[in-house]
């Protein structure tokens, strides 16, 4: 009974004091909001630094992940000493089909052949073209996204058949649309080809991947007619699982270099390494982020800490009638204490609210599609609590700590 006692007593204190603090916040409306403005900014600005970050993340790694995150390519880099003047010891079909064999994992593979031919355009004069030629797998291991017609099948292939898929921009220059570009026919080398398809690549890569502008797919069986040789210029890999990717690079190397002369050198790569180099990009660009908002929350931290010791200052009186009908230290810090904490708060409520409408309403005006995460939110209210309290102890303490003779005959 004693406990219980003392426990509805301390529960009639909290109330009379949460009651107290809640009326001198309506006797003090002004300097209330204008105190909880910098938990606000400080608020919002942690969930716009979250949300920022988060988006660009998904940015990034959708940008990879449309190039193909289970991608690997091969390629002949070259001799590993030149001056030994041994021929060139380029990949061959039979390297993909070794590798498909002894490497788990892999799905689907594709060659494929460069080749630079003359193009003789209407008004432009002679342009040089881009033609590759390749699988049918080349459209899903590559990611292509076909904008008109359909791309070369297993049965094109089978028969040689001179199709060609073109790129976008080629379309648009020689035929005036995507549309317009299927059932043309178009000249390379003397043979007429086709165009069955238009396509483009899913994500610009800047130049950076073996498409250019003014590039067209055709059967690798065709390509290689013009060729003349088994040699090919790349392959493309795709495994199951993005897992595999590494151990699937390193295996398709051990296989490749195992069936050629040990000077020749060749480059087996993925997306992996991008990947990890865009998400350690990301975090430190959240980081640098989240350091300046910190910096705003410290900042408004510091500001409660100074209104509230003014507030001290001011209701010096106060706090000495408090004392002199019995309020304890400790009712006088817990007070204090509860007066920032719950502006604190209040600013973190706030500012969460804000940081949420803001980048919402981009979202509802602009479609940008932005990454919200609550769990920043409720993070933004805790620290707002913690930097309430931990602000407001200095405070609340010299409060507690007054000589109650002192303030009666104070003349604030």
């Amino acid at each position: 009974m004693t406990d219980l006692g003392k426990f509805t007593r301390q529960r009639q204190i909290f109330g009379d004091i949460l009651h107290l603090v809640i009326d001198t916040f309506r006797a003090n409306r002004a300097r209330f909001l204008l105190t909880a403005v910098g938990r606000v900014l400080g608020t919002g600005s942690l969930i716009w630094v979250v949300t920022i970050g988060l988006t660009g993340q998904t940015y990034v790694l959708n940008l990879i992940q449309n190039v193909g995150t289970n991608l690997i390519w091969a390629e002949y880099s070259g001799l590993a000493d030149p001056a030994v003047g041994a021929e060139s010891d380029f990949l061959t079909v039979r390297d993909m089909e070794a590798a498909q064999r002894e490497v788990p994992g892999i799905v689907s593979a594709t060659p494929v052949v460069n080749l630079q031919v003359p193009f003789a355009t209407g008004s432009a004069g002679e342009i040089s073209l881009l033609v590759l030629g390749v699988y049918p797998q080349y459209e899903q291991i590559r990611r292509l996204q076909i904008l008109s017609g359909r791309f070369f099948d297993e049965q094109d292939t089978a028969l040689a058949s001179k199709a060609a898929v073109v790129t976008e921009e080629f379309a648009l220059a020689q035929y005036g649309s995507v549309n317009d570009a299927l059932g043309q026919t178009l000249t390379i080398s003397g043979i007429p080809f086709k165009v069955i398809g238009t396509f483009t690549e899913r994500t610009n890569t800047y130049g950076q991947s073996e498409i250019t502008d003014y590039t067209i797919l055709i059967p690798y069986q065709v390509a290689r007619y013009f060729k003349g040789s088994d040699a090919i210029n790349q392959i493309y890999f795709s495994t199951s699982d993005m897992s595999t990717v590494p151990q699937a690079t390193a295996d398709i190397l051990r296989v490749i270099k195992s069936r050629h002369r040990p000077e020749a050198v060749y480059d087996v790569g993925n997306l992996a390494q991008v990947l990890g180099v865009a998400q350690k990009t990301v975090i430190a660009l959240n980081i640098i982020l989240l350091l300046f908002s910190t910096v705003t929350l410290l900042v408004g931290g510091t500001g409660i800490m100074n209104i509230m010791l003014a507030t001290v200052a001011s209701r010096i009186q106060e706090i000495g009638i408090r004392k002199a009908l019995g309020a304890t230290r400790g009712e006088i810090r817990l007070q204090f204490l509860m007066e920032s904490t719950l502006i604190s708060l209040a600013g973190g409520i706030l500012g969460t609210i804000l940081g949420f409408i803001v980048p919402f309403t981009i979202h509802v005006f602009s479609g940008v599609d932005l990454q919200f995460s609550w769990l920043s939110a409720m993070v933004a209210l805790l620290v707002s609590g913690a930097i309430g309290i931990a602000f407001g102890t200095a405070p609340a303490t010299r409060a507690a700590q007054l000589d109650p003779v002192v303030c009666l005959r104070s003349e604030f």
